[in-house]
């Protein structure tokens, strides 16, 4: 087994905090809002929401995938931190055994945020993970990020 690890960072004009209730606290009822075309549900199958749940995300008739299940590792609300791991889906390929993800909202110096995500792949056997085999998931990603961000800044009465 072998661990491929990318790191990304975005920046928003929307304050961390916003921006951590609207894509990740409320994302199972805000993200299939504004994006039905890519996300049918989400879904809370254990637990509250909270550290320890699971959650499946049912994306689109049309989406190259049906369904992923992901474990919720950390949910904090005062550092506005995540971690999850992807368990279970047909977007886990076979050579991958799963995938972990920790995201870090921070406070940028004009008001906005920065956000820092980094992915851990992990592999079966002998196989190496390319970075180009991964970057239309890092590109459907940054597009649910990229529409809450339009949100909130079309609503700036939203998730205050």
């Amino acid at each position: 087994m072998a661990i491929t690890t990318f790191t990304d960072e975005h920046t928003s004009p929307v304050p961390p905090s916003r921006i951590f209730k609207a894509s990740i606290v409320d994302s199972h009822n805000l993200i299939p809002k504004l994006m039905p075309q890519a996300i049918k549900s989400i879904e809370i199958i254990q637990g509250d929401g909270g550290a320890g749940s699971i959650k499946q995300i049912n994306f689109a008739q049309g989406s190259p995938f049906k369904c992923v299940k992901y474990r919720v590792d950390v949910l904090d609300e005062k550092t506005f931190t995540y971690g999850y791991t992807l368990i279970e889906g047909d977007s886990l390929a076979a050579n991958l055994e799963k995938i972990t993800y920790e995201v870090k909202f921070e406070q940028s110096t004009d008001g906005g945020s920065v956000s820092k995500v980094t992915s851990k792949y992990y592999t079966l056997g002998d196989f190496t993970l390319k970075e180009e085999e991964v970057k239309a998931g890092k590109e459907r990603v940054l597009a649910m990020y990229k529409a809450v961000e339009a949100f909130l800044i079309q609503n700036p009465d939203a998730y205050v």
